[in-house]
Order: structure tokens, then sequence, then C-alpha cells
């Protein structure tokens, strides 16, 4: 027996209905059918820096250093990325500068050279960049005055002079400050006259904005600044001032004696020998190690009524030799804790008899000791002479409105801070409660060191800021000057020349 057949879209259809819809099915069927349009294939044309004029500007930048291994870009793959590395490719992904050329192609030089876990918050380099601007023409931009200068064109090719629009007009959609056509467009012809009131006004890169797009949030661009030929980020530095920061508060233990410390830190200021406050690179082959200290000072943050609290170690100089601050930070913690006297500072300046006034003994040796914590310590500031630097925020382009073109970078770090304040709320809880289960190793009330054993045993905790410590193997604390003393400088440099540096230079 057959199965009723299923019931069809078509039940119901009058003849009329069925054959209108039989002719349009062979309209269908007649239609030629359409391809899908073929993607538009785009070449990739390479990018000609040399057909472009370029100017030496500075960079003012901060960095947040615990997540880099260091501020130098570093040859050998690392664990961390460097600082150099991250803001060099970011430079050549907007097209700022030749990949091709390195770091020496752009005359990349750095202000002041910090360690992994150490942040800038005022760190300088000096380099050649891509510009908009024509070879020695000098152009003012109404309110925010950006005056063009100390600008090149490469040798052998036309100068490029991209014209770039009102502000607002550029932040909101374009790559990199400006789009892919502009980059690829042939530059025009140099030979430009001043400009009218007719035609538009030729404005630099927006330097900030550009390269705080492609930049990670731990590294900001502060300013720019066009500079002279012959400026050097490292060798026009006047100054460096640096910044550790730590409290007085160095559970277990009693806390730091701030007088003590103060004392010990006055005794840097002036031209001393910091070799035995630094850590020894042969690869340098440096004798001379006097460095001029222009100011040390101990400044509270955030203190209590009883001076208990934040505190930062203000220190100015010249220059600094390798990890000097962090050394120098060691042996205050060491006076301030009350394991050394601040007389030990002078003693260990005192590397040749008679070098040092109020020194009781020679010290041509480094002691053994270990130097301060990472984290604690900043670049605050690069200072230069005046007039060498000018400073500028945006490129001086107005809005269409007439509004001044207002970054959102402090927004950007107060979010940051805030998050920041977050955390620390958090750990100062965890802290608490664990104190309902577990007694901490107390001070004395008035902020003096308990006379109770535990005051005794935490002798053998030496601070060394940033929440660290080091324990000593003796069951009693060694004086500094009676510590084993490393190799004479010229015999660590005479064992590299002869060992690592022959075969660095491949005559051995």
């Amino acid at each position: 027996m057959a199965s009723p057949s299923s019931p069809s879209i078509y039940d119901g259809w009058t003849r009329e209905e069925l054959i209108a819809r039989l002719t349009d099915i062979d309209h269908e069927r007649a239609r030629p059918k359409q391809r899908p349009p073929s993607p538009k294939f785009r070449h990739n044309k390479v990018f000609q820096f040399s057909r472009h004029s370029r100017r030496k500007i500075a960079l003012k930048f901060s960095y947040a250093g615990w997540e880099y291994g260091g501020l130098a870009f570093q040859q050998m793959r690392a664990t961390l990325p460097t600082v150099e590395g991250v803001l060099f490719d970011a430079l050549v992904k907007a097209r700022l500068i030749d990949p091709e050329q390195g770091f020496e192609g752009c005359g990349w030089e750095r202000c002041g050279r910090t360690d992994r876990g150490v942040s800038g918050a005022g760190q300088v380099v000096s380099l050649w960049v891509r510009s908009t601007q024509v070879g020695g023409e000098d152009v003012t931009h109404g309110k925010n005055d950006v005056s063009v200068s100390n600008v090149v064109a490469s040798p052998g090719d036309s100068v490029s002079s991209t014209i770039s629009t009102s502000q607002d007009s550029v932040l909101p959609g374009l790559e990199f400050g400006f789009d892919e056509d502009d980059l690829e467009t042939a530059p025009i012809n140099s030979s430009l006259p001043a400009p009218t009131k007719d035609r538009k006004v030729i404005y630099e890169h927006d330097y900030l904005a550009i390269l705080n797009r492609l930049l990670p949030a731990t590294i900001r661009i502060l300013a720019w600044s066009p500079v002279s030929d012959n400026f050097s980020a490292r060798f026009s530095c006047s100054y460096r001032h640096y910044k550790y920061f730590f409290s007085t508060d160095t559970a277990p233990g009693p806390t730091l004696d701030i007088k003590r410390m103060r004392v010990a830190a006055s005794k840097l200021i002036g031209e001393h020998d910091f070799r035995n406050m630094c850590k020894l690179d042969p690869a340098k082959q440096i004798t001379v190690f006097k460095r001029r200290v222009v100011s040390a000072e101990i400044d509270p943050v955030s203190v209590d009524g009883n001076g208990n609290g934040q505190y930062v170690f203000n220190l100015v100089g010249s220059a600094f030799l390798y990890h000097q601050v962090r050394h120098i930070m060691s042996v205050l913690f060491m006076v301030g804790h009350g394991q050394e006297d601040p007389s030990v500072v002078t003693n260990l300046m005192n590397v040749e008899e008679g070098l040092e006034s109020g020194a009781t003994e020679v010290v041509d040796c480094k002691p053994e000791y270990q130097m301060a914590d990472a984290l604690p310590l900043m670049l605050w500031d690069c200072g230069y002479p005046e007039g060498e630097l000018d400073w500028r925020t945006t490129n001086g382009a107005p809005l269409r409105n007439g509004g001044e073109v207002r970054s959102d970078l402090y927004q950007q770090l107060h979010a940051i801070h805030s998050r920041s304040q977050v955390y620390t709320a958090l750990n100062d809880h965890f802290l608490l409660a664990a104190s309902r289960f577990h007694l901490p190793q107390n001070n004395a009330t008035d902020g003096t060191p308990s006379t109770s054993s535990s005051s005794s045993a935490s002798k053998l905790l030496i601070p060394l800021g940033g929440g660290t410590y080091k324990r000593t193997s003796q069951d009693k604390y060694v004086s500094l000057l009676r510590r084993n003393r490393l190799d004479h400088v010229e015999v660590t440099n005479e064992r590299w020349r002869v060992g690592k540096g022959l075969r660095r230079d491949g005559q051995f």
C-alpha cells in the first residue's frame, strides 16, 4: 500500500500562479553568472627614506623598569625586552627611522644607562628622524609656535614635505599619525616658497601622538625638542638626578636612623674616587673613578609624626659609574641600620693615603658587599645647559575649532597611579590579616631598636631596599672594612686584557 505523499509548497496554487513561477525560473537560468570581484592586489612599495628630509631631535620619556631587561638594546636574545629595543621598533613602525641603518644610522645617543629593574621618569635620547620640513626653513605656527630649524635633506634626492592637516583630522583614524597613501606619495620638490595665507602650513609630524599610540603603556614619550646637529644626549648633559625610595620600617629589625644616613650622605658631596662604591666592568677598562656629586639629600615622601614612613634619597651628579647609586644606597642602609658608622663612607673613598680628610685607613680594594635592590631606583631627570632644548608636546597644528591640542597622557598615567593605590590597599590588608595570627618582630614604640633577642638576630639581616634583605652567614656581623677584599682595579683590568680581551679581538 502506497504511503501518502508529503504536502507540496505549490498545493493550492492557481494555474496562472504556476505559469508565472515557471517563467521566473526560466529567466533566472538564462541570466549569465557573475563571478565575485577579484581582490585588489596592492604592491608593497619599499619606503625610500633617502627621499625624505631628516631633523635631529631629543625625546624625553619615562618607563617602568620592572617590565624590562634594562634600558640599553642587547644584541643577544634576552628573557625580557629592553626599553631601547621597544622604542626603536616603534620608531621603525612609524617610518621615522630606517631599520636597515640601525642605531648608528640614526645617530642614537642616550643620556644615562639604567639596568634591569631600574625605572626612568626623565630619560633622554637624541637621534635623527624623518621630518616634514624642508632644509633650513624657519616656519612659525601661530599660537603654539613650533619653530622649524636644524632640518636637513638626505643627500642624493629631493626633499619630502608631507603636509598634515588640522590635528583633529589626524588623530582619530590615521595609522601612525598619517595614512599609508601619505607615506607612499612621492616627495614633492624641495624649493617651496615661504608659507602664505593662501596655502596650507606644513606642520611637523606629531611625534608624541605617533609614538605613544605604538608604544606600550609602560613607556611614554613626554616631550620632544629640536636640537642642533652637534647635540648629544649623553655628552651635552650637565647633570643626572637619581631617586631611590625606601621606608624606615625594615621589619624585621630596627627602623632606619635617618639622621645617621644623612650624615653619611653629606660626605658624598664633591669630587671623590668611587671605585669602592660601584661595580667594576673590566671590558670598559676604566682607570679613572673620580666623579662629582652635586647634591646628596634624604627627603621625606610620606611620614608620620614620629618621622617614620617613606623617604627618598636624591642624588645629583655630573656622571655616575656602573651600579654606583645602588652601591651607595647599600652602604647608607648599613649606616642607618646601625651596622656601620657614617665615617665608613669617607674611608671607602680614601683609596690612597691622605686622599680624604678624616679617613682612618686606606681602602684601595673594594670590600665584598651586595648592592641595593633595583626596583626603588629611578632616573628622575637629565639636565642640560640653558637654551640647548625647547621641549614641546605637540606639532603646533591647531584644532578646527581653534582650540589647543590637549594630550590625554596625564590621564593615562593617573589611571595607572590610581590602580597602583588599589594594590597598595590590598597589600596593607593582607598584612593586617596576617598580623592577627602571626606576631611581627616589633620595634620599640618610639622607633628605637628593641632590646629583645629578636633584635640582635636582626643584625644578621642587612636591608637592601624594596623589601629585600641579605642574611649573613656569620653568627656575628662583620664590619664592612674587615671583610674580604676584591682584586685591585689594575689586576682585574689586566686579567681581562690578556683573557677575554684578546679573544674578543681575535688575537688569541
